[in-house]
């Protein structure tokens, strides 16, 4: 994806820890993020979670694809896979 931007979107709500643990790794990662705070937005909420069958929050998309949460991006990390997903 050379010369391209990489999109990551995370969706998240305010007092979740696994939110919070996801963002410092995009950040230390250098990875620029949007993030959709769905704290106080339940029909959003409600629609992701039909829509990607993923009921908790973080949801986390790496240039439009459905990553899963914050454990599925640890072991993106963990197996060298993040870097690929995003150089």
């Amino acid at each position: 994806m050379t010369g391209d931007t990489i999109k990551v979107e995370i969706y998240t709500s305010e007092y979740c820890a696994y939110c919070r643990a996801a963002k410092a790794l995009l950040d230390r990662k250098g990875l620029e993020y949007s993030e959709i705070d769905l704290t106080d937005n339940h029909e959003l909420r409600i629609e992701i979670s039909q829509k990607h069958n993923w009921r908790t929050v973080p949801v986390i998309f790496i240039n439009n694809e459905f990553v899963g949460g914050f454990d599925q991006l640890m072991e993106l990390e963990r197996s060298g896979k993040l870097d690929e997903l995003t150089v």
